[in-house]
């Protein structure tokens, strides 16, 4: 037995779900489904309960507490009544239950400790015919059944736990990694999770898997796993190039020097005031955080339109001449958009070199607009080129963050309106009244790691 050997056995004696957790779960599944079937039949609509996800599949992790309960109805029936039945379903199922939004309106809620989701989708008979995108999900669940052996089983839950220690797993929006189906299909792909680390270390992007053969579509990501049951599909795309990257570093750490560590890492340490201010002296740069009230929208919509709205800060600051060292998106009842500069402050005069003097219409036209022009140094030739020396149009990037050119750099929409309301700028030292909400994150951006 070698090292990785007796780790992956250690790894699973702690994340496979005991006999108790397995009865529990099981039981708890039975009543939520004998309720929702007795929704059904009051409401006299045809529709059936189908339980979904890694709890339906054996590949859950212990102390996991996820139950999804997919309710199907035929696919002629209209949108607005499946809205509505589902709804209805799912509110007598979880009387305590709200309504969140992922294409279409489901209930989540909670029930003896177990978070439970019931959500409405057609009963189609072909994921290619889906009318919701929820409607693939009783299709990949019939496909892992009929594929995961019992091995592989636990070959996914070890799989899971490392995707997890790295900060790789979940398709939302926020991580952009691994979801639970991508991780079962790679694992059914390679056989088994050493196999599938031995194939991630030497990966080469792009990489692309099809399980069943059946597609000819071209996809532009750095991993491509053609979904068996919809060939017009990448499972992974919603997986960042980086994510990729960060397993295939973690991948030939636990070839090369597998630890326990690497499972179940040490949880970060949130940074002090203290701690903040040392860094501060240490590094000589500017930080600089526009801070706002976290837009009321699901996480799926707000980090994309966090990450928008830092993509269009960081292009105008580089724009203006502030060099953007590093930058960072972070939320909890405030959100904090970080750019970190190496200086605040520019000259009074930007340098704007112009067209080669051999152009002539370009060349001539740039002389024109500026020759009259008393506030410029120049025109004046710097080899073939016009060149003049202007005022700069911003001098302090805060002064540009705090002024109406922070609303013309491409905002997300709901972070735009949340920042009409109202933000602040923190500077440097400022920015430690934020070490409570974002202990953790800033300890992070000081201590950066693949």
């Amino acid at each position: 037995m070698t090292s990785l050997d007796r780790i992956q056995t250690e790894v699973l004696e702690e994340i496979t779900p005991g006999q108790a957790e397995r009865d529990r779960l099981e039981a708890v599944t039975d009543t939520l489904t004998d309720r929702a079937a007795d929704a059904i039949e009051a409401l006299a609509v045809d529709a059936t309960v189908t339980r979904v996800g890694s709890t339906a599949r054996g590949t859950w992790l212990a102390g996991d507490r996820d139950i999804d309960l997919f309710i199907q109805f035929p696919p002629a029936l209209s949108r607005d009544e499946l809205e509505s039945c589902g709804l209805k379903i799912g509110h007598t199922v979880l009387p305590d239950g709200h309504e969140e939004y992922a294409e279409h309106p489901y209930v989540k809620g909670e029930y003896e400790g177990f978070d439970i989701d019931l959500v409405p989708c057609y009963a189609v008979s072909a994921a290619t015919e889906i009318q919701s995108a929820v409607d693939r999900t009783p299709f990949h669940n019939a496909y892992l059944q009929s594929k995961l052996t019992d091995e592989q089983k636990s070959d996914v839950r070890v799989a899971k736990r490392f995707l997890k220690a790295i900060g790789a797993y979940g398709s939302d929006l926020k991580t952009k990694g691994f979801s639970g189906y991508l991780t079962e299909l790679l694992i059914i792909e390679y056989g088994d999770f050493q196999s599938f680390i031995q194939a991630a270390a030497a990966w080469r992007p792009p990489v692309v898997h099809d399980p069943e053969n059946h597609s000819s579509t071209s996809f532009d990501d750095s991993l491509v796993v053609i979904d068996p049951t919809d060939p017009e599909r990448n499972v992974a795309a919603v997986l960042s190039a980086e994510n990729v990257a960060r397993v295939q570093h973690y991948a030939r750490q636990v070839q090369s020097t597998p630890h326990i560590d690497l499972f179940f890492p040490e949880p970060t340490e949130p940074l002090s005031t203290e701690q903040f201010k040392d860094h501060l002296r240490q590094r000589e740069t500017t930080l600089i955080g526009v801070v706002f009230d976290t837009p009321t929208i699901v996480e799926d919509q707000l980090y994309p339109q966090l990450e928008k709205s830092r993509n269009g800060i960081v292009a105008a600051l580089n724009r203006h001449g502030f060099g953007v060292l590093r930058s960072m998106v972070a939320a909890e009842t405030e959100s904090l958009i970080l750019v970190e500069l190496t200086t605040r402050t520019l000259p009074a005069i930007e340098r704007h070199v112009g067209p080669p003097v051999h152009v002539r219409s370009h060349a001539e036209g740039f002389f024109n607009a500026y020759i009259d022009d008393e506030s410029v140094y120049g025109p004046f030739l710097d080899g073939d080129r016009y060149v003049v020396e202007r005022p700069r149009s911003c001098r302090d990037a805060v002064s540009l963050l705090e002024s109406e050119m922070l609303f013309d750099v491409g905002l997300g929409t709901h972070v735009q309106t949340a920042l009409e309301e109202r933000y602040r700028v923190l500077v440097d030292e400022e920015l430690t009244e934020l070490c409570s909400p974002f202990g953790t994150t800033f300890a992070e951006y000081f201590a950066p790691h693949p």
